[in-house]
């Protein structure tokens, strides 16, 4: 079994509206997100996956949220870490099947939270390759 991880980054703002007083109000921060795919890697290939299409899809959803008020942001909902690590590993699930886990940080505040994907859920590569004889 592969791991392959892809890093990107991404500055937003936000506000809560619940919690303390400093989360009811606008303000930003920077975030780092680790998006982990998981499986076999192509026996003629040798990739578990392209890391030129890794790159292309996590750019699309970099764009999506960078600079961004994040409560805008259609379908991300109340703008909570757990909520976008779980946005953004549903979003890059649509182009990387493979995809096993988000890990989304925010180190000025030495906070993380990781999203995985849930159990019962088909294997990564069983909707993209045909089974080997």
């Amino acid at each position: 079994m592969i791991e392959l991880t892809q890093e990107f980054g991404f500055d937003a703002a936000h506000y809560l509206g619940q919690g303390a007083p400093e989360n009811a109000r606008l303000h930003g921060h920077s975030f780092y997100c680790e998006v982990t795919l998981r499986g076999e890697p192509d026996a003629r290939t040798g990739f578990l996956r392209d890391l030129g299409e890794v790159k292309t899809a996590l750019d699309e959803i970099r764009a999506t949220l960078d600079h961004r008020l994040l409560n805008e942001v259609e379908g991300l909902g109340n703008p909570t870490l757990e909520n976008l690590a779980r946005f953004i590993f549903e979003r890059a699930r649509k182009s990387l099947p493979e995809v096993s886990r988000v890990k989304l940080r925010r180190p000025s505040y030495g906070q993380s939270c990781i999203y995985e994907k849930p159990a019962g859920q088909a294997r990564a590569n069983d909707s993209r390759r045909p089974e080997r004889g």
